[in-house]
């Protein structure tokens, strides 16, 4: 039986903090530092931390309730961040991080109305974890949509591909959590409504 101690100290909790801190020097490197190569890099290793969270989490049984909360919070930090700071710098129209924000906004009434009945959250569904990585493989790309040589070209329209697909999964996830909010409210109110 795991113990508080190891249900918070585990591989995947390090690697969900670890891809906050990573988001964080994306930022600066983005828009302070302008080195958009190394930027590229720093948010791609933070695409793989998200993959191999969830994945060592399941395989060698590191879940925990510190986890279910953390790896979600790293994932909307990540998706609001990197498109943001990518619209500062010029490389995204205000629509596409309109079109993020939004739903991220949704998704936020929807678990304030879940904590004012008692409950946490929902479980994170592959949809929203493939939304997240399908963003975390197109938006950093779109860092080259500036350059006029070949690769950067192809680059930038596979980062376009992947991002606008990447954005169609984020709303059909959130239509997914939305259904699990409302089961579990629906549920809930038939609790209450028993004598």
């Amino acid at each position: 039986m795991a113990t508080k101690h190891s249900a918070v100290l585990t591989v995947p909790n390090a690697l969900s903090g670890l891809r906050i801190v990573l988001v964080v020097i994306f930022c600066y490197l983005t828009l302070a530092d302008r080195s958009f190569v190394g930027a590229f890099v720093v948010i791609a290793v933070a695409g793989i931390t998200d993959f191999l969270d969830g994945f060592i989490a399941r395989r060698w049984s590191q879940t925990s309730r510190l986890g279910e909360l953390l790896d979600p919070l790293a994932d909307r930090f990540t998706a609001l961040a990197v498109p943001l700071v990518l619209w500062i710098a010029g490389f995204v129209p205000w629509w596409l991080v309109v079109i993020l924000l939004v739903r991220d906004l949704v998704m936020a009434i929807a678990l304030i109305q879940l904590r004012s009945r008692g409950q946490l959250g929902v479980p994170v569904h592959f949809l929203g974890k493939a939304a997240t990585f399908t963003l975390l493989c197109g938006l950093p790309l779109l860092l080259f949509s500036q350059s006029t040589n070949t690769a950067a070209l192809i680059a930038s329209g596979l980062g376009w591909a992947l991002t606008l697909w990447g954005a169609a999964l984020y709303w059909w996830s959130a239509w997914v959590y939305l259904g699990q909010v409302r089961r579990i409210v629906g549920n809930s109110a038939q609790a209450v409504a028993q004598p």
